[in-house]
């Protein structure tokens, strides 16, 4: 997956608007962290703990949780690599969380 096609995605969430940090992109609902790219192959991608446990079992070679992101609400996307579909549905799970206030 290419990040031209995360952009894509996060543009059709309704409130999703892209920025840029430090020249590397991130989408936000109302302010609020739906995605982040952190190099040109990978995405942390905000999750709740139950849900981002489930992706980690279901696709290991997808989705990590480096130690600094152990206590926080995120899973880091090998986008090189990873599967698809399940990027998708993790993305729009982070923008249907913020949409609620998660």
């Amino acid at each position: 997956m290419e990040l031209d096609e995360v952009a894509g995605l996060a543009k059709a969430l309704a409130g999703v608007r892209r920025t840029a940090s430090d020249g590397l992109a991130q989408w936000r609902y109302h302010g609020r962290l739906v995605a982040r790219q952190t190099d040109d192959a990978h995405l942390v991608i905000r999750a709740d703990f139950e849900y981002r446990d489930s992706i980690l079992r279901q696709f290991p070679a997808t989705f990590s949780v480096p130690a600094r992101y152990a206590r926080h609400l995120m899973v880091v996307a090998d986008l090189a690599t990873g599967d698809r579909g399940a990027i998708e549905d993790a993305i729009e799970a982070a923008w249907q969380l913020q949409h609620r206030g998660g």
